[in-house]
Order: C-alpha cells, then sequence, then structure tokens
C-alpha cells in the first residue's frame, strides 16, 4: 500500500470481528515499531503482546475501550533510561514510546490490519495490573485486529483544518 493510502486510509476502529491477528502481521507491526527514531537511539521503549484470555480481561477492567480486538499492544517506555533535554523539564520517554506507536499503529494499516489508540485508562493501575516493572511508564494501548462487518471511521474522520490553520511559517 502506498504511504499516502495507509495515513488516509487509518482510522480509530471501534469494533472488532475478534478474528486473530497473524503473526505474520503481528512481526511486521512490531517490526515497524522496532525501527522507530527515539532521541539518541535510546530505544527505551517496551512492547507488550496482550493475547491471552487474563491479559485481555486486565485491559477490559481497565477500559471500556477494547472493542472486541484480539490483540492489544501495551507500550511503555523505561523511565530509567531516557534522554533529559537542556533545561532538565522534559524526557524523551513518552515521546519516543509516541513515535514508536505510531509506527505501529501506520503499520497494522499497512498490513491490512485496523487499530485503536487507548489512552481512556489509568496508566498506573494497569500496569499494576499486568506485573509492569516499576521503572516502566505505560503510555498507551493499540487495539489490532480485523474491522467487524460495517465498522467505519467515525463521521467526522476526514475533517481537517487548512493548513494555514496549523501551520505558521517564521
Amino acid at each position: 500500500m502506498e504511504f499516502t493510502e495507509v495515513i488516509r486510509d487509518r482510522y480509530s476502529c471501534k469494533r472488532f470481528d475478534g478474528r486473530p491477528v497473524s503473526r505474520e502481521q503481528l512481526d511486521a507491526v512490531l517490526q515497524a515499531g522496532r525501527l522507530a527514531p527515539t532521541a539518541k537511539n535510546l530505544q527505551e521503549q517496551r512492547v507488550y503482546v496482550l493475547e491471552s484470555a487474563a491479559a485481555l480481561a486486565r485491559v477490559d477492567a481497565a477500559t471500556p475501550c477494547r472493542y472486541g480486538a484480539p490483540t492489544v499492544l501495551a507500550v511503555a517506555y523505561d523511565k530509567t533510561n531516557v534522554y533529559t533535554y537542556p533545561g532538565g523539564r522534559h524526557d524523551s520517554g513518552a515521546e519516543d514510546a509516541a513515535i514508536v506507536a505510531t509506527h505501529m499503529l501506520l503499520a497494522a494499516r499497512d498490513a491490512g490490519l485496523d487499530s485503536c489508540w487507548l489512552n481512556n485508562f489509568d496508566p498506573d493501575a494497569l500496569a499494576a495490573a499486568l506485573g509492569l516493572p516499576k521503572n516502566e511508564a505505560l503510555l498507551m494501548l493499540l487495539d489490532l485486529g480485523h474491522a467487524a462487518p460495517g465498522a467505519g471511521p467515525l463521521p467526522n474522520h476526514a475533517s481537517r483544518k487548512p493548513l494555514d490553520e496549523t501551520v505558521r511559517y517564521l
């Protein structure tokens, strides 16, 4: 699929049909995350593949937003292995994990999968429920699967502000 098609056609799927994600598709998604850039190439991301009934039940207890996805990727980062920016107010952890997650989200579309970025959950509570190490911060969940019949983007999906409202040349 052409890159412009991937970014145009990808939407937040809110209803999955439950069919499993193939290993080939999952590997393509995970490899895209592995190839994502990170500050100073620290690669502090941690991606957890949640497919077992027990893991998915923990997700369901934390959020109503799994929408029947058979696979959920939990994207976290190692808080002890981040680049602290000059001034000391920010570090690279959340942004690097977000870049990794975005690469995986787009790779999912390219692999014929649908996805939904989830952040409607308490990250500390879910990290504890999943048994993630204390040095890791859970950033987001990525639902992966195949859209159910009739599923599709929200009505406002293609609505975008003109560039002159969001871009400034200095």
